[in-house]
């Protein structure tokens, strides 16, 4: 009743303001829906929606189908939108994944906070796959030759088939999600992560999760893709479990937070970032931002957030191998009453 109540209530506020109710969008994966390996705040939105509304987003893997189907894949099993995609599309780079996108939010402004809420995370295909190349991932000198493996997933179990002896358990997510860089940076590439959030590859970011980040150009201009089947910490060879995922984004807008950094928050924990090229430097902004966090949002001295951060949050390397180098920090929501 009480939730009935609400939407009653929400419903007749949004007519005195003159407010149109959330929608629910589908944004599908083709030619004409997708950017090829770039943020940029003069990309042409593929959606416009409003504040509360809803997407569902179709993102692909960022693969050739020739790779793929020299690889192993049966050719039936090759998406036609990413036939498509690698036929017609010809604005390309500097970056090489495909992102779903821009959508534009009405009212994000700079300054704003995107606040994208990840409701659901559906893999889309019945196998991913993990490679490294020549001259990429933390090991380049080690590993200075192709491969890549197709890794069947059996979404009943929720497992990748790396092997007879070893599966993977599967906690997709999206390994890149982001909005449009300041306007004075042009166009950037897709692969390092930065403050308009991208290539994050942050394995905590699954559905029921929560991403916030700052706002930089006008409707904010979010993208999505990178899909990750699985992930570890760290992503060492450059990929994960990448495969094509279908995800339900909510977005608001928030007047209300001023954000730097992007951050996270999951059912519970709270999670800072920061990314550098240089690892130090990405974990001094990881704990900065866990100290503005713990005094902005909890009221904490800063000497006290300082000492509390040592205390009790967990900082990870998210990723090693794009450029700029990822930390996480994550403090727990129940040590706080």
């Amino acid at each position: 009743m009480m939730g009935v109540m609400r939407v009653f209530l929400w419903f007749m506020t949004a007519a005195v303001a003159g407010a149109q109710p959330p929608v629910v969008h589908q944004l599908r994966a083709s030619p004409k829906t997708v950017v090829w390996g770039y943020y940029s705040a003069s990309a042409s939105p593929a959606l416009r929606v409003n504040s509360g509304d809803t997407v569902e987003m179709e993102t692909l893997i960022t693969n050739s189908p020739a790779r793929l189907e020299a690889a192993g894949v049966a050719p039936g099993q090759i998406e036609p939108a990413l036939r498509a995609i690698y036929g017609e599309v010809t604005d390309k780079g500097p970056g090489g994944h495909i992102l779903t996108g821009p959508v534009y939010v009405e009212g994000a402004e700079p300054g704003d906070v995107l606040e994208v809420r990840i409701k659901e995370i559906r893999l889309a295909l019945p196998y991913a796959y993990n490679g490294f190349r020549p001259g990429a991932g933390f090991l380049p000198d080690d590993f200075p030759y192709v491969r890549m493996k197709i890794v069947p997933l059996d979404r009943e179990r929720m497992v990748g088939r790396f092997s007879d002896r070893i599966a993977i358990p599967l906690r997709p997510f999206f390994g890149s999600m982001g909005v449009a860089p300041p306007e004075a940076n042009g166009r950037i590439s897709s692969a390092p992560p930065w403050i308009h959030a991208g290539n994050l590859d942050n394995k905590e970011l699954v559905a029921g999760t929560t991403l916030y980040v700052p706002v930089h150009a006008r409707g904010a201009l979010f993208e999505a893709g990178d899909g990750h089947a699985a992930q570890g910490n760290g992503e060492v060879d450059i990929t994960a479990l990448e495969t094509s995922l279908t995800g339900v984004f909510q977005f608001i807008v928030r007047k209300d937070l001023h954000l730097r950094w992007p951050r996270g928050e999951t059912p519970t924990h709270y999670i800072t970032m920061g990314f550098h090229e240089d690892l130090r430097e990405a974990t001094r902004i990881a704990v900065l931002e866990m100290i503005d966090f713990l005094v902005n949002e909890k009221h904490l001295t800063r000497d006290d957030a300082y000492m509390l951060a040592s205390a009790a949050a967990d900082f990870s390397i998210t990723q090693l191998v794009d450029g700029n180098k990822g930390v996480h920090a994550m403090i727990a929501k129940s040590i706080f009453r």
